[in-house]
């Protein structure tokens, strides 16, 4: 291969499934480079990655691991990605300022379906990718199958990279495919050039042959020096993998054991020869190459005493400690590395950086002078899953709005909002999810909370007409309070929402205190006669009297509330609980448990069809009522690989009755006892 300059700073991401030795990689990687003298071990939590506590308690990654490192004379940046399907916010706002990814999964066929939504993502974002099978050394599987199981999800052509070299069942080195050359592997250290082994020179040649019609298919000379049995020298071959890999139309495949150590130099010469610099990567993502210094925010963290650092790529010029860019001031600059952020002075073109002090830059926007730059950036996960919070000491609720708010800024995938009934509610993509940023709460700010299940938001109506008569009086000294009303109350078809209407005559009640006698009815249907919010239905009002010196609104507004509550309980109240639409995304081989998920929580099959743009998934769409909704993210995830997902709007309303409905009723009475 031909000597090369070195290149600006490149980053590269770890994505793939839990548990398939991210981590691990990452740690050989640092070690391969020289960045750390001893490797740590995920078991013993003595790893560079899944530092923080949340990540050390659960013994696995819960936020991206950053680590510059040097290989030969060229910078590289590490992401390792949370493997958590929970996490996946991270990872893909990672995936935005990368110039390569690495997908590593584990060496058995049946777990190859992990890896489909995020070889889904890469293509259809056209990142450049490449495959690392990991964990060679302890399957008995062989890699070609596995390799057809992983082709099976993948839209783009798996391209061999190297072939291995076994003892027994052992995988011990490999031969590379290009150069043709064999190697053993040293743990620790470089692996030994060797012979070919005459009994696998056969299965060599197959597989080199396989390589390069897959390169031909991009490269017409290729193609006409194949047809003439002529072979391309190597340099052609590095020239058409880099290039296709870069383009997005191949992704390599390489093998090897992070937790030993081999194939970790394979893989890093893979990079540094094949991987396309910030430049080529700015161009993919529309950023141009000329223009004032621009580097992109893709992770946020608070700290409670060192306040915010932002982590973002540079795309072009210098940024220096102190400097004012556009509306922000830089109060800070720092270098990822295997020890912790590290003080610098200044940052250029391709680096990955941690910014203090942008409060006023959010996660994907844009440091810059021109304040109304942007780029495009990955649109926020839905929520799956939530939980109700609330501070356990009284008067830090206003407290813990405000941490809430930034450990939302972090992950825009949690999502915060208040309920009808009053409940600050966070949302988030698991159960998990949600109980490490609690977690978080609790160390970064020292907030310690309570949380529970959402009140679901069941409302009740009526299924009878009734009149009533509303009257409030009182005396007490000077002025009295006097207002009186006569209300008809009439169930309305689901959906039609609330109507106030008033057929006064005569001026019974003066027209100025009709807009108090509305209101006065509508406070009531807050809170009907079973404990919820009160829909469907009309009140007119008909008819009243007052008293010249004693009424006003508030007497009206009074006696409307008193006409309301000695009606509803006449009319027939009746719960209605909402009912969402949801349409579960799964394999197809998963496609009948997901239906028996939904026939198991009181929903309605719709029919399901094969998933757009997805070979091999189907989406079931079913209803399904929102009392069901409470952990379905979690049982489906544990049918299907953890690859199962939803989508979800509300619907409807339905009349529920019985004893569920019963149960309900009890538990709202219980409640509101309790306020």
């Amino acid at each position: 291969m031909t000597s090369r300059t070195p290149s600006l700073p490149r980053a590269a991401a770890l994505v793939g499934p839990y548990a398939s030795g991210k981590t691990s990689l990452l740690e050989s990687l640092l070690f391969t480079c020289g960045t750390i003298a001893r490797k740590g071990r995920t078991r013993d939590g003595s790893t560079v990655g899944d530092s923080s506590p949340e990540a050390r308690s659960r013994q696995m990654s819960v936020e991206p691991n950053i680590a510059t490192a040097q290989y030969l004379d060229e910078t590289w940046t590490f992401i390792d990605c949370p493997g958590s399907v929970e996490f996946k916010q991270d990872s893909l706002n990672a995936l935005a300022v990368i110039d390569a990814a690495v997908v590593v999964c584990e060496p058995d066929p049946a777990r190859a379906v992990m890896v489909a939504p995020m070889l889904k993502f890469l293509n259809e974002n056209k990142i450049p990718h490449l495959l690392f099978i990991n964990k060679v050394d302890t399957a008995g599987t062989r890699l070609t199958e596995t390799l057809e199981a992983l082709q099976a999800v993948s839209d783009r052509p798996l391209v061999l990279r190297e072939v291995p070299i076994r003892e027994g069942e052992t995988v011990t080195g490999y031969i590379d495919l290009v150069s043709e050359r064999a190697y053993r592997y040293r743990p620790g250290q470089p692996s030994d050039l060797i012979r070919i082994p005459d009994e696998i020179q056969s299965e060599e040649s197959k597989a080199r042959q396989e390589l390069l019609e897959h390169l031909a298919d991009f490269d017409d000379r290729l193609m006409e020096e194949l047809l003439e049995d002529i072979q391309p020298p190597p340099n052609e071959l590095y020239q058409d993998l880099s290039r296709d890999l870069a383009d997005n139309l191949i992704v390599p495949v390489f093998f090897g054991s992070a937790e030993n150590n081999s194939g970790i130099r394979r893989l890093l010469k893979a990079l540094r020869h094949d991987v396309p610099g910030p430049a080529t990567t700015a161009s993919r993502l529309g950023i141009a190459a000329d223009g004032p210094p621009m580097a992109q925010i893709f992770k946020s963290v608070h700290a409670q005493h060192t306040g915010k650092l932002s982590y973002g790529r540079v795309w072009r010029g210098e940024f220096a400690d102190n400097q004012t860019v556009g509306d922000s001031r830089i109060s800070g600059l720092y270098l990822p590395t295997a020890t912790g952020p590290a003080k610098a002075a200044r940052v250029g073109t391709g680096d990955v950086a941690a910014f203090g002090r942008l409060d006023s830059i959010p996660t994907g926007g844009v440091l810059c002078v021109d304040s109304s730059a942007a780029l495009p950036w990955t649109k926020p996960l839905s929520p799956l899953f939530a939980l109700a919070v609330a501070a356990e000491k009284k008067g830090d609720d206003v407290k813990l709005t405000g941490v809430l708010a930034k450990l939302c800024e972090e992950d825009p995938s949690l999502v915060l909002d208040h309920s009808e009934f009053g409940e600050l509610v966070l949302r988030g993509q698991g159960e998990i999810h949600l109980l490490v940023a609690i977690d978080r709460l609790k160390s970064r700010f020292n907030m310690q909370v309570i949380t529970r299940k959402p009140t679901v938001p069941y409302k009740e109506t009526i299924r009878k007409a009734t009149s009533v008569h509303g009257r409030h009086k009182k005396q007490s000294g000077g002025h009295g309070q006097f207002g009186d009303v006569y209300l008809d109350i009439t169930p309305l078809p689901r959906g039609s929402g609330f109507q106030f209407r008033e057929t006064v005559v005569g001026g019974v009640v003066p027209r100025h205190f009709i807009p108090a006698v509305e209101q006065g009815v509508t406070e009531s249907l807050s809170q009907g006669a079973l404990g919820f919010p009160v829909v469907d239905l009309s009140v007119t009002l008909t008819q009243g009297s007052y008293h010249a010196v004693d009424s006003s609104d508030m007497a009206f507004k009074t006696a409307a509330r008193i006409g309301m509550a000695e009606g509803m309980p006449q009319c027939e109240p009746i719960l209605l609980e909402p009912v969402l639409l949801v349409e579960l995304s799964v394999p197809s081989d998963y496609t009948a448990k997901a239906q028996r998920i939904v026939s198991g929580r009181r929903g309605q099959i719709l029919g399901f069809d094969a998933r757009e743009g997805w070979p091999g998934w189907d989406t079931v769409n079913a209803y399904l009522p929102q009392a069901e909704m409470d952990d379905l993210i979690v049982e489906l995830r544990s049918l299907t690989m953890g690859v199962g997902t939803f989508a979800w709007t509300f619907d409807h309303l339905q009349e529920l009755t019985g004893r569920v409905a019963d149960k309900v009723i009890e538990a709202r009475r219980e409640a509101l006892a309790a306020e």
